[in-house]
């Protein structure tokens, strides 16, 4: 599967978004285009962006809808005339590639008790977030934006936790992830096992290693840890296929979850 990143250098920083501690922004890059640039100077730092590329694209080749993903390159001036002290530090803390997600401007927030989402979109998105262990699509915090009458996923900052101690990766990758019982959307995930025998056709090992391989190597240079940015990568592409050869562990475990739950 061919995979293409665009680059882009941010021109102007328009306005902060605060809902996050990770303190993500709407900037306007050379390519005309507005996008939410979330910096690896922030929050969890370059594993979050990592987080981010590798959920939304994951997400994106299992047909969901997602935000175009672009490296957004700051240079070493981009932010010197900002007057909020604390957003100039994050600036200057995160030269060099950050990512920007398009701007879907006008969407709104997904409201569970206004729309409903069919059984199908519901066992995907579950089995998703089960897949990459994303913790934050709850109802107090949906992550998902309702923009030109379709539903679309944003923030996988919180997925891969596995990263932040990077201990036995091969039992990591066979977790049932139970915290999947809060999802916002497992009542209606009826499809989980049909679901998992699709997806399970559509990720290959190869999608994995060219999707690992664009991580960029100045996001693997982690204070801590002796492992090379070829190291990660081996790391990031063993979970992945481990998990994947093994999803019947969180699939059963997002099937109970939904049985217990409802």
């Amino acid at each position: 599967m061919a995979l293409e990143i665009r680059d882009v250098q941010v021109m102007r920083y328009i306005t902060p978004l605060r809902e996050g501690g990770s303190l993500p922004a709407i900037a306007e890059a050379d390519d005309g285009f507005n996008y939410v640039v979330k910096f690896k100077g922030a929050g969890h730092g370059p594993k979050g962006l990592i987080s981010e590329f590798l959920g939304c694209e994951i997400a994106r080749a299992l047909g969901l809808l997602v935000p175009e993903i672009v490296f957004a390159d700051l240079d070493e001036a981009f932010g010197r005339t900002e007057g909020d002290e604390e957003i100039q530090d994050l600036l200057k803390w995160s030269q060099g590639r950050n990512i920007g997600l398009h701007y879907l401007s006008g969407a709104v927030n997904f409201d569970p008790v206004v729309t409903t989402v069919n059984e199908t979109l519901a066992s995907k998105i579950v089995w998703l977030d089960a897949f990459i262990t994303n913790i934050d699509r709850t109802a107090r915090n949906t992550n998902m934006l309702i923009w030109n009458k379709e539903l679309w996923l944003i923030d996988h900052g919180a997925s891969f936790y596995f990263q932040h101690t990077w201990k036995d990766i091969d039992k990591a990758a066979k977790t049932p992830f139970n915290l999947i019982k809060d999802h916002v959307l497992l009542p209606q995930a009826t499809q989980l096992e049909t679901v998992n025998n699709h997806f399970k056709t559509v990720l290959t090992p190869d999608f994995f290693k060219t999707l690992v391989d664009l991580i960029p190597e100045s996001w693997l240079i982690w204070d801590g840890f002796l492992e090379t940015p070829e190291d990660f990568k081996k790391g990031y592409l063993e979970f992945l296929t481990t998990r994947l050869a093994h999803s019947e562990i969180f699939t059963n475990e997002a099937i109970h979850a939904r049985k217990t739950t409802i």
